[in-house]
């Protein structure tokens, strides 16, 4: 049974808040193209410089996201991946790494098929450190809670530009781990991102919590991820990686490209948060 699961979310953001540093989040589809590939490219992001792993857990019909991550889920069902596969993943992920935090990042379905405290006890004993499920708003999640948190678990929500005020504080009573932001009206990786409109959004939110905030979707160049660096206490990246993946010429290839771009954002908001400091 893994121990350490509870506390490595937020041992992770204590640790960058020490150093004055935004955690970058890094997000890849869980078996696309191969399971094997992808705990490579899970290591390879880690590499580069990764703070916590996003692993999406495939499904037919991912609403909230973008073409991109649609067609990653599309390749890694065809593949046979299946939720209880994600968690065999990160059970070999485990294996040689048991300090970077693990959240899967999915639908409901999936894990209403599991039941609840099936999932939540085998996602635990896995190494999963949070969860994120699109579907499930807080207003239908009590049930659901109770099994994260027995098992240890993070429950992690989305909070949208639309969102208001009120709902920000009903949504992080309920939130652990962290607040994920989404930056933009629309799917995953569909529009640019408008920095001042997500410093003030995140600003807002921090008034009503103390968890770190997470901002993601649409985040796909090291300007972008420096800028929200300055404002958030994580930078969430995706479909910019699914699309490596998917474009290489090869895992190899793929494995090579992931570590080098992750450097190349992690490298940028370090110089962000660093400036920031300095002035």
């Amino acid at each position: 049974m893994n121990t350490t699961h509870p506390y490595r979310i937020k041992a992770r953001f204590e640790t960058l808040a020490t150093q004055g540093q935004a955690a970058l989040v890094t997000f890849i589809t869980a078996g696309d193209p191969s399971a094997d590939a992808t705990l490579a490219y899970l290591q390879a992001l880690v590499r580069g410089g990764a703070d916590i792993l996003e692993l999406g857990v495939p499904f037919s019909d991912p609403m909230a996201d973008g073409p991109t991550i649609q067609r990653a889920s599309e390749r890694a069902l065809d593949g046979g991946m299946s939720l209880q596969k994600v968690l065999a993943l990160v059970t070999a992920f485990r294996v040689t790494d048991q300090r970077t935090p693990v959240v899967l990042m999915g639908y409901l379905n999936p894990i209403e098929r599991m039941g609840y405290h099936t999932f939540a006890t085998a996602a635990a004993k896995a190494g999963v450190d949070g969860v994120l499920v699109v579907d499930l708003p807080p207003e239908e999640a009590a049930e659901f809670h109770v099994e994260m948190l027995a098992a240890g678990l993070a429950q992690i929500f989305l909070l949208a530009p639309t969102s208001s005020a009120a709902r920000f504080a009903a949504v992080c009573r309920q939130a652990t781990g962290f607040v994920y932001y989404v930056s933009v009206k629309g799917v995953t990786g569909d529009k640019p991102v408008d920095v001042a409109e997500v410093t003030s959004r995140v600003a807002a939110i921090k008034s009503v919590t103390t968890l770190p905030v997470g901002v993601g979707f649409g985040v796909r160049t090291p300007a972008t991820a420096a800028a929200i660096a300055q404002a958030a206490d994580a930078v969430i990246v995706g479909s910019a990686l699914v699309e490596i993946i998917e474009q290489a010429s090869s895992e190899l290839a793929a494995t090579s490209a992931l570590e080098g771009f992750v450097r190349s954002l992690k490298d940028a908001m370090t110089g962000a948060r660093s400036a920031m400091g300095a002035s």
